[in-house]
């Protein structure tokens, strides 16, 4: 009975970590920024992925600038576009290598299969340079990234 009891307390533990994980996830904040507000106006900037690369590659927004992504893969695989700084994308990086197949929905980041298109609305807080990056294996390492200035 012992064992029982203790097996559902870890399970109880567990659950709540669990839901208390995906809270926090809600609450997360960035470095690059917030998430937009789809009340306010916002500049729309088309990212186009294709087979290792952004294009733009590069651009420059205003601090509290809000930017509405229209993020398009045209290439023939999957891409991601993940906006944080080169640190964060670093490690998240690693993290994918372990993690093959992890795909991202997030305020931030958005994973696209081939002739896809996905839009992110981000509300540019903090001045410094952030990059966007594909963190599918390889990926980044054949020159998937992106810089974003913010002025």
């Amino acid at each position: 009975m012992r064992v029982f009891s203790t097996v559902l307390a870890i399970a109880a533990l567990a659950a709540g970590a669990s839901a208390s994980a995906h809270d926090h996830a809600r609450r997360q904040s960035f470095s690059a920024g917030e998430p937009g507000d789809p009340r306010k106006p916002a500049r729309t900037i088309e990212i186009v992925m294709s087979e290792m690369a952004y294009e733009p590659w590069s651009i420059e927004v205003k601090r509290g600038e809000q930017i509405r992504f229209i993020i398009r893969n045209a290439g023939t695989e999957d891409h991601e576009f993940l906006l944080a700084t080169t640190r964060e994308n670093l490690a998240h990086a690693q993290m994918m290598k372990k993690h093959r197949h992890m795909r991202h929905d997030e305020p931030n980041a958005v994973t696209l299969s081939p002739k896809k298109s996905a839009e992110l609305l981000w509300k540019f807080t903090k001045a410094g340079t952030f990059e966007y990056s594909c963190l599918i294996p390889d990926h980044r390492e054949y020159g998937m990234t992106g810089r974003v200035t913010v002025k």
